[in-house]
């Protein structure tokens, strides 16, 4: 499907957009990446600029973008806790003026458009697993709320769209997805763990450390969301798409402390407003329409993403703790 195809990517100098644009490239597309480098790297693309088939753009997905491609996928939005609520109202613009300008350029040119939901929209579930049907349990004027419901409302003018305009879409909603190019101070529990333990400090916990949390290697993750756009055009989702093997929020901490070599102690903290208590999504939609399941294991996953982090932190000061 992607073969000579011109792909649209925005938030493609972003954790999971650098890594799509690498993909897309390895299936023969011409890839053309949108970031305004909030919270995108252009060293996450570096390695892509000298392609042919690669092209980076400046932009901010708020503005709308007149350009001619033959699919849309769009990753932009910031994603960690740390990132969204540094300017909330930002974030909701992201995911809602966002939303209607990728969808108005999708149906401006009649193509295929695939939105990186995620599994947010659920909220603190009351279903656990959480399936595709449910509606979700949120609160929308929490602190979280600019990332939740701006997502929940970018899903609904998805659908919209559809059953407006006839608009080919395609919705995966995204649970916690970690690999190499996360960024060390995004807040993210896996990337804070990391980091604290290659520094020699206490990893930090909030909470009694039982909440759970369910983590999916990049690269299944890209592989999920790639076989979503090449479904047939009658299978919209959405779709979870995420590792089903669910794990406390200690064991991970432990599993990382081991796989470093860390002599970092646990240090519990308070436990943030509306933080989800359980986070696991059945895939069992994903595993029907798709053929797709997670193949990458937890402790292979964090070896490759512990290497990453030791390269980065060895190149920077951010290996030093920071002087109070």
């Amino acid at each position: 499907m992607f073969q000579n195809k011109r792909c649209l990517v925005t938030g493609g100098a972003g954790f999971l957009g650098s890594h799509l644009c690498e993909a897309l490239l390895a299936r023969g597309a011409e890839v053309l990446s949108v970031d305004n480098y909030f919270t995108g790297r252009r060293s996450n693309i570096g390695h892509l600029l000298n392609n042919p088939r690669f092209e980076a753009m400046r932009h901010d997905v708020t503005v709308p973008l007149f350009v001619e491609v033959d699919a849309i996928f769009n990753f932009a939005c910031p994603a960690s806790p740390v990132h969204y609520q540094h300017d909330p109202v930002a974030t909701t613009k992201v995911s809602v003026h966002g939303a209607i300008n990728m969808l108005g350029l999708a149906k401006r040119l009649r193509v295929p458009i695939l939105q990186a939901s995620t599994r947010e929209v659920y909220g603190d579930p009351e279903m656990h697993p959480q399936r595709e049907n449910y509606w979700g349990h949120v609160n929308p004027i929490g602190p979280r709320a600019c990332y939740d419901e701006g997502k929940r409302c970018a899903e609904t003018l998805f659908f919209d769209y559809r059953r407006q305009h006839a608009l080919p879409i395609k919705v995966i909603r995204i649970f916690n997805t970690y690999g190499p190019r996360m960024l060390p101070n995004d807040g993210r529990v896996v990337s804070n763990f990391i980091v604290q333990a290659l520094r020699g400090e206490p990893i930090t916990i909030y909470g009694d450390g039982s909440q759970t949390r369910s983590f999916c290697y990049v690269d299944d993750l890209i592989d999920g969301a790639l076989r979503m756009m090449a479904s047939p055009a009658d299978f919209t989702g959405p779709v979870n798409i995420g590792n089903p093997e669910e794990c406390t929020v200690r064991d991970l901490a432990e599993q990382i402390i081991a796989q470093t070599g860390a002599r970092s102690e646990l240090r519990f903290m308070p436990l943030p407003q509306d933080d989800p208590r359980k986070r696991q999504p059945d895939i069992t939609l994903a595993r029907s329409a798709l053929g797709w399941q997670p193949s990458v294991r937890l402790q292979d996953g964090l070896a490759k993403t512990i290497a990453y982090f030791d390269a980065l932190l060895s190149q920077s000061a951010l290996r030093e703790p920071a002087v109070a």
